[in-house]
């Protein structure tokens, strides 16, 4: 049977987004991530120790974020996915093997480095085989879907970690962990490539870094959706370390703390699956997703109950949204030439804004609570939602005048 060429398309497009579900999916069903500083405590590791342990993780994601995205631009971006997995699995190998403070340490090198190498190269491949296809402007249904895998993968990783742990141990909690990261890495063999670098992309990752910044520098538009990703993604992000804590202050029971938790990530799921929604609205509908989520988070926060946190799980469905379609934007604004490079920057200051939250929370946390933490993180969204608005408002006042004497002109007799 001879496939027309409307069907060919439909038929590649399938593949790219069936092999993205997967690939996202096993990429967060790792059963050490609910348990692994609890591996680190019974090694006899002090909180400093664990705490150094994370500090390194996130400089080596820093450091390599945006060098590992312009080699994904001048190598192909599907052997980055390929290796990365492979390296986590390497790092969580040596956790269980030799289990000792260094073992740990080159595990999150390990670790880092192979997800700096998929940051970056995964969205500009589906970015690019998408628009291959013709279907570039299906890339926030398609982001926002593959967010949702990951995000049902988490919840999937809180339920079985427990029972598995209980079962085998550590031993076994990690042995899983290694297997999922060698199945990740199957899975990335199925992904289509086929752009092809250009001359100045092969000559090195370099040249591959400067060509990408140097589109940034030129397209206003770019550098603006190179913040805007930062300034929505990782205030929320950063929260995300702090909810089982919200939740115990709200008064809920250790024990029923992850099915709490499990309803909050519930609501980012959802909102991953109705971020395409939103697209259609532009930067109004984004600022309403911003704004409201914002609201939402500081009333839930402080309420202090347990019907507060519902209204947190609904601003994380915002913020998710919300984060899909900056993503997208940056996306729909970036030439393919350093597409993973500038995805990579946009990463890079998602990284560093957290750590600055991090900070902040802390101070603000210590002393009054984390409540009070949370409704203060909600600040800046509300900022940038009036923010956002105030722009799309000043734009439409602008060509409001320029159209009526368009207009006028046109009816002038002659």
């Amino acid at each position: 049977m001879t496939l027309t060429p409307t069907r060919a398309v439909d038929v590649r497009v399938r593949r790219l987004t069936t092999t993205l579900y997967g690939y996202s999916f096993l990429e967060e069903f790792v059963l050490l991530y609910p348990v692994y500083a609890l591996l680190f405590s019974d090694t006899g590791l002090s909180v400093w120790q664990i705490s150094s342990l994370f500090a390194l993780w996130s400089v080596t994601a820093v450091v390599l974020e945006v060098p590992s995205g312009a080699w994904a631009d001048a190598v192909s971006r599907r052997l980055l996915l390929v290796v990365g997995p492979l390296l986590t699995g390497a790092g969580f190998a040596l956790w269980i093997l030799l289990p000792s403070y260094a073992a740990f340490a080159v595990g999150f090198v390990l670790w880092g480095t192979g997800g700096a190498l998929c940051s970056g190269a995964l969205e500009a491949l589906v970015y690019d085989e998408l628009e291959r296809g013709g279907a570039s402007g299906r890339y926030a249904r398609v982001l926002g879907r593959a967010r949702a895998a990951g995000l049902v993968a988490v919840m999937a990783a809180m339920g079985l970690a427990g029972p598995v742990l209980a079962w085998g141990g550590h031993a076994a909690v990690g042995t899983a962990s290694v297997l999922v990261c060698l199945l990740t890495s199957v899975t990335a063999l199925r992904f289509p490539e086929h752009r092809v670098a250009r001359a100045e992309e092969r000559q090195g990752w370099g040249v591959a870094l400067r060509a990408g910044l140097g589109e940034a520098r030129r397209d206003r538009s770019v550098r603006g959706a190179l913040l805007l990703v930062p300034a929505v993604a990782a205030v929320w992000g950063a929260l995300d370390e702090y909810t089982p804590l919200l939740v115990r202050e709200a008064g809920v029971a250790d024990v029923a703390v992850p099915w709490v938790l499990l309803v909050i990530w519930g609501g980012a799921t959802a909102g991953s699956l109705l971020a395409e929604e939103g697209e259609r609205f532009g930067s109004g509908g984004l600022a309403l997703l911003l704004g409201g989520g914002g609201l939402a988070l500081a009333v839930g926060a402080v309420a202090d109950t347990v019907a507060g946190l519902l209204l947190v799980a609904v601003a994380f469905g915002a913020f998710q949204a919300a984060t899909v379609l900056a993503e997208a934007r940056l996306q729909h604004r970036i030439e393919s030439t350093g597409r993973a490079t500038l995805t990579s920057v946009a990463g890079l200051g998602t990284e560093v804004v957290t750590l600055t939250v991090f900070a902040g929370y802390t101070v603000i946390a210590s002393g009054h609570g984390h409540g009070a933490a949370f409704a203060v993180s909600a600040v800046p969204y509300v900022v940038l939602a009036v923010g956002l608005g105030a722009v799309r408002w000043g734009r439409a006042a602008w060509r409001r005048p320029v159209l009526t004497r368009a207009r006028s002109r046109a009816c002038r007799p002659w």
